[in-house]
């Protein structure tokens, strides 16, 4: 059974960094591209990064590039979102999702998500 757990959202002032962690489990994590994404009530999911299997391929929405890193550690089943110069428009639920295909179509499986929450 595939388990994805978030952690590290919280309550920062704009300007500020977070880290997001999310700890994989029930599958094999270093075969599956790994990624981000956020929403906010009202509004469609937002795909924010993405990762490869090795960690060597990375690509993130135009909205945090420059500002985000994601990153994973195969040794430890956990990909990572360093975010930095957080803004208000930041603010969202976090979630993290492993990325498989399915007769030629994505499919993902999500996290719970954690919030987080950028002050002006």
């Amino acid at each position: 059974q595939v388990r994805l757990v978030e952690s590290g959202g919280g309550l920062v002032q704009a300007g500020g960094s977070l880290k997001l962690s999310c700890a994989a489990a029930g599958f094999t994590f270093s075969s599956y591209p790994m990624g981000w994404s956020r929403q906010t009530p009202g509004k469609e999911r937002e795909f924010i990064a993405t990762i490869g299997t090795n960690g060597g391929s990375t690509s993130y929405a135009d909205s945090v590039k420059g500002r985000f890193t994601i990153s994973r550690d195969n040794a430890k089943n956990t990909v990572y979102l360093q975010m930095n110069s957080l803004k208000p428009d930041d603010t969202a639920v976090y979630y993290c999702y492993r990325q498989t295909v399915y007769i030629g179509s994505y499919r993902y499986d999500w996290g719970q998500g954690t919030q987080v929450t950028v002050s002006s």
